[in-house]
């Protein structure tokens, strides 16, 4: 049976060499998924509705924070690319991280008593201080986690089989810490209803999660082995070369086609991200169905992977994008005409299926370009490598996530900026009112239309952009293997003499004339070795030993 599944999925070699290597590297998925995914649910509503922060101060927490992310992420890029070890130059971080993670994500739930109405500016420092910290565990740990699956994995398909792998582990950290976090809740009574009266059981969350999470990262740290680095040349380190690398990563066209794809798809899902509690809260008045929701949203986006994964290993990594793209804006739309539900239980009924049928179609729609965008990254470092010769996993991934996630940051602010001038009121004056009174507290029609503009309209435009975007990606499965095969090559004779076919195809995806590329020098010379071919016409990727 473990073989038709294998065969089924296309993965080649047994369980030890082929599937154990995947889950290895997957288990810190699990707090990569997980834990952003409680954060996303909660953090914004726990810092308004719970430590009574204003939006426009707990957007100011998340925004800062973000942008701390930003900048220490090609920081740490540019350590990982430079360490020289006899156990490669990834692992060794993931370890280091566990502690400051551990910490962070406990220090993160806990407000140590302050009040952000009798004390705003504690409240907001103390978030701050405790977010950047997490962050900055976040950063030691997911960057050479990242950097590292280009090594670990070189082929095109097999890159997809391992980041398919990496989004069951990603549920595999979403699913429990969701459950978990719900059960605790419930407990304590707060799943009706967050306010201040909430903060046991988000310490309790907090604490456990943190050796959770902390223990998935080190399975991987423990499990997984990588090539040594010791070899690695290293160009002397100066201000001069750190701007030349980052000039050097935005000359590849592969890496600009997906980076604005990706920022693109980043301003969807984070207005919504950002907005959807208050959406479901204070627009359509329906949070005590707000675990179901997120199960449902849960379900339908893992239910994508089977379909996304096999239009990717038949047709290419930017299928799925396409086919599936539109149900996440139809899941969008829903939105521009919610309605507040009522007593009247078939208005009611009527409003909560259409929520409900939101949570369907937005994450599956949504997983598509999710999928698209993490398979074509690791194919980018091949692409700087030919036009750099150098392997640059680390800066590759911290150029880009530097402007995406500062621009998050800025979003984040953006969104709370937004939902308060539209006069949102939360926190304890709407928990206060409606105990008080027995009545749902009547937010204003400007309110619930900034509620609209951040939880559709945006997120709407911005996923069209994507997807527009997303057709104009040049790389294809083919070009990939050629580029792979031209470097093996490259480094097996140290000169590589390709078809003006081929040479087209690379000034189309690297967006480089030939002749100012690494993989040209040479190939005029007596030594140019053409590309190799099987009987099958495949090109044969070269070893130095072969």
């Amino acid at each position: 049976m473990g073989e038709k599944i294998k065969h089924a999925i296309g993965v080649k070699g047994d369980f030890k060499t082929a599937i154990l290597p995947m889950i290895n590297y997957s288990y810190a998925n699990m707090f990569m998924g997980g834990a952003g995914y409680i954060i996303s649910m909660y953090f914004m509503i726990f810092l308004t509705d719970v430590v009574n922060l204003t939006l426009p101060d707990a957007s100011k927490v998340v925004m800062i924070a973000t942008i701390w992310d930003a900048v220490t992420d090609p920081a740490m890029g540019i350590i990982t690319d430079r360490t020289r070890a006899k156990t490669g130059k990834h692992r060794r971080y993931l370890l280091w991280g566990i502690p400051v993670l551990f910490v962070s994500y406990a220090l993160l739930w806990n407000s140590y008593g302050l009040d952000g109405a009798a004390s705003p500016t504690k409240a907001m420092v103390y978030f701050v201080l405790v977010y950047m910290l997490y962050k900055t565990a976040y950063t030691i740990i997911s960057v050479p986690h990242t950097a590292m699956l280009p090594e670990l994995a070189p082929d095109y398909d097999l890159r997809t089989q391992y980041n398919s792998v990496g989004y069951l582990f990603n549920s595999a950290g979403m699913v429990p810490s969701f459950l978990f976090t719900v059960a605790i809740l419930w407990l304590f009574k707060s799943n009706d209803n967050i306010t201040s009266q909430s903060k046991p059981p988000f310490l309790v969350v907090g604490l456990t999660l943190a050796v959770f999470f902390s223990i998935a990262v080190f399975l991987t740290y423990h499990k997984t082995r990588e090539p040594s680095s010791l070899d690695n040349e290293l160009p002397p380190f100066d201000l001069k070369y750190l701007l030349r690398e980052y000039v050097l990563v935005f000359k590849n066209k592969a890496f600009r086609q997906y980076f604005f794809m990706s920022l693109a798809y980043q301003f969807s899902t984070g207005f919504y991200g950002t907005s959807k509690v208050y959406y479901i809260k204070y627009l359509a008045n329906q949070y005590k169905s707000y675990a179901v929701f997120n199960a449902v949203a849960g379900v339908a986006e893992a239910s994508a992977f089977p379909l996304n994964y096999a239009l990717t290993m038949k047709y290419g990594k930017k299928k799925c994008g396409n086919i599936v793209t539109p149900l996440m804006v139809a899941g969008l739309a829903i939105g521009l005409f919610m309605q507040t539900s009522t007593t009247n239980s078939g208005a009611a009924t009527l409003w909560f299926l259409l929520m409900l049928l939101s949570m369907i179609l937005y994450p599956f729609g949504m997983s598509g370009l999710g999928f698209v965008s993490t398979n074509i990254f690791p194919d980018l470092t091949d692409v700087d490598e030919l036009i750099t010769g150098r392997r640059r996993e680390g800066v590759i991934a911290t150029f880009s996530t530097l402007i995406k996630k500062s621009v998050s940051g800025f979003m984040s602010y953006l969104v709370g900026k937004i939902l308060f001038s539209f006069g949102l009121v939360t926190g304890d004056a709407v928990s206060d009112y409606e105990k008080t009174t027995g009545l749902l507290y009547p937010q204003s029609e400007l309110a619930v239309w900034g509620i609209r503009i951040c939880v559709a309209v945006i997120p709407i435009a911005a996923a069209l952009v994507s997807l527009v975007l997303l057709h104009r990606f040049q790389m294809t499965r083919e070009d990939h293997a050629m580029i792979r095969a031209a470097l093996a090559a490259k480094h097996k004779y140290g000169a590589v003499k390709l078809t003006e076919a081929q040479i087209a195809r690379i000034e189309a995806v690297s967006g480089q004339k030939f002749a100012d590329t690494w993989l040209a020098e040479g190939s005029d010379g007596p030594n140019a070795k053409m590309l190799e071919t099987d009987e099958d016409g495949n090109f044969a990727v070269l070893t130095e030993e072969a």
